[in-house]
Formats: C-alpha cells, sequence, structure tokens
C-alpha cells in the first residue's frame, strides 16, 4: 500500500495529458455547429478529441473574435489556437459565396493542437517531411506567397504552420506525409475539397479580372494612339481644306476640281478612322465595366473574410 501511494505522483505525471484532457471534457457537450465541423472535416476519434479538448467556438463578431484571437490588427485572421490546449477560435463568415471556409479553419487550428502534441521523435519526423516538401516539390504558387508571408510574420512557427497548411490545402502529398496525417483525418480530400471550392471564388475572379486589364491596357494605348493620329490627320484635312477654300475664292476653278475628289477620299478615310475610335471606346468602356463589377466582387469576398478591427486601405 506504501509503493502504491508513494506511486501515484509518479503515475500522475506519466498520466498527466490524460488527466487534463478528462477535466476539460468531464462536462464538456460540443454544439451541434462544432460537432459538424468534426464531421465535415472527416476528423478521426483522436482528432476530434483534441478538437473538443479545446473547447472551440464559433464567434461571428469581429470585436469577439479579436478580443479571443490577440494577434496584430492589420492582419486578416479567420481562426487560432492558444497553446497547451486552451482554446481554439473560428471566424464565421457569412458570405455564403464563402461556405466551407470554417471547416478548413477548423481544421487547421485542431492541427496545430496536434502539432502542440507531437513527441520529440514524431515532431523531428514530420518536421523533415515537410520541410523537405516545401524546398524540393511544391509548386503551387499561392502556398509559396503563404508561406513567405509567414516566414515574416511568424518566422518561430514556419514548420508548425506548414503543418497544418500542407494538409488542409495540397490535393496530393508524399505518401509519408499522406500516412502521417491519417491519423487525423479519414479522408484528407474532404478538408481540400472545402479549401479548392472557396480559393476558386477568388482565383476565379482574380484571373477574370488580370485578364480584362491586360484588353484594358491593350485597347487603351490602341486608343492613344489613335488619337494622336486622328489629332495629326484633322490638322492635315484642316489644312487642305483651307487650301481648297482659297483655290476656289480665287476663281482657280480647274484647280480647285482637280483636288476635291482627293481631298473627299481623305475626309471618308478620317471619318472611318473615327467609327474605329469609337467602336474601341466603346469596348474599352464595356470591358472597364465588366473589370470593375468583378473588382468589386472581389472586395466583397476580401471584406467578408476581413477581421481587422479597424481596416485599412490597400495601395
Amino acid at each position: 500500500m506504501v509503493l502504491a501511494i508513494l506511486a501515484l505522483p509518479l503515475v500522475g505525471f506519466w498520466q498527466r495529458q490524460a488527466i487534463f484532457d478528462w477535466w476539460r471534457l468531464r462536462s464538456y457537450q460540443p454544439t451541434p455547429a462544432i460537432a459538424a465541423l468534426a464531421t465535415d472535416t472527416q476528423m478521426t476519434d483522436q482528432a476530434r478529441h483534441m478538437f473538443y479538448v479545446n473547447h472551440p467556438q464559433l464567434l461571428d463578431q469581429v470585436e469577439t473574435f479579436r478580443s479571443s484571437c490577440t494577434i496584430s490588427e492589420q492582419t486578416i485572421v479567420l481562426g487560432c489556437y492558444q497553446p497547451n490546449q486552451q482554446g481554439i477560435y473560428v471566424y464565421v463568415v457569412k458570405d455564403q459565396r464563402l461556405s466551407g471556409i470554417a471547416q478548413v479553419t477548423a481544421a487547421h487550428e485542431m492541427l496545430h493542437a496536434a502539432y502542440d502534441r507531437l513527441s520529440s521523435k514524431d515532431k523531428e519526423y514530420i518536421n523533415q517531411q515537410l520541410e523537405d516538401y516545401y524546398k524540393n516539390q511544391l509548386g503551387d504558387e499561392r502556398i509559396k506567397e503563404t508561406i513567405k508571408s509567414y516566414k515574416k510574420t511568424e518566422p518561430d512557427d514556419l514548420i508548425n504552420e506548414m503543418h497544418s497548411i500542407f494538409a488542409t490545402e495540397i490535393a496530393s502529398l508524399p505518401p509519408a506525409m499522406e500516412t502521417y496525417y491519417q491519423r487525423y483525418f479519414k479522408s484528407r480530400q474532404a478538408v481540400v475539397e472545402f479549401s479548392s471550392r472557396y480559393e476558386a471564388e477568388f482565383t476565379s475572379r482574380t484571373t477574370s479580372a488580370k485578364a480584362l486589364e491586360a484588353q484594358l491596357n491593350a485597347l487603351r494605348d490602341k486608343i492613344n494612339s489613335q488619337e494622336q493620329a486622328l489629332k495629326a490627320e484633322i490638322s492635315a484635312i484642316n489644312a487642305e481644306r483651307a487650301k481648297l477654300d482659297n483655290l476656289r475664292s480665287s476663281g482657280r476653278t480647274q484647280e480647285y476640281n482637280a483636288a476635291v475628289d482627293s481631298f473627299n477620299a481623305k475626309v471618308e478615310a478620317f471619318n472611318q478612322q473615327v467609327a474605329a475610335y469609337r467602336r474601341d471606346v466603346n469596348s474599352y468602356n464595356a470591358i472597364l465595366e465588366q473589370y470593375n463589377s468583378i473588382a468589386g466582387e472581389l472586395r466583397s469576398l476580401y471584406g467578408a473574410i476581413d477581421t481587422r478591427v479597424e481596416a485599412t486601405t490597400t495601395q
């Protein structure tokens, strides 16, 4: 009995994580919305357990969300994990075009909690896998830009962020990494599909906007060139018109008649150039209207995910 009593502290230390989890979950009951996030993202029992241990919350008010996720106000953030299993918070994006963003955010933050719990051996293993993939196999330019941003804002947590980003946003990973992530997802593709769906809302519009911008730039150059040519042409026509008027007023009818056909041909060509110019201007205005419409949609989408307390205007 004495030995058993003496062993209790050792057992308690060895099982401290299980005791902590029991304490956190002893009276916890996930809301239907939280349980749906775990189900939608195909979390395994192990992942769902870690997710619930962190008492995840869905917050739909920017001020409340930012008070829970104390990150620079100038950063757009949609979720956060408080270290040592002290909480997961997910911002509710109301724009239906971005449905799925809460699922991806929930999975992303759960993976931070998972990374926090990895043994030194497991962490060393997955860190090596993540770094190798990033340096030698990552081809997605958007993900590369995201990692580059984290290098500036969170350099100490770069590998941790890779651990969450690669799992939730990249469709195909090396076999070793796929096997590793099976401990957290029954089907990782379920999360990636959510990510791809809402990212497409941004990328499709951005691609269209860039294509329209290229057309606008080309038309603008053409219109500017046309304007210069028309100015030069109208000056030449006006000079020739004055010359013809002088011939007629001087009674030099034969010379006047000989020059009229050539003058009229130049006027006709000028009028055709003006018509072409007007068509191009109309085309430019129509494309500009499309561009402004898409730009407005993009501003609306970014506005829906802007969790900064005081939004700043980009240059």
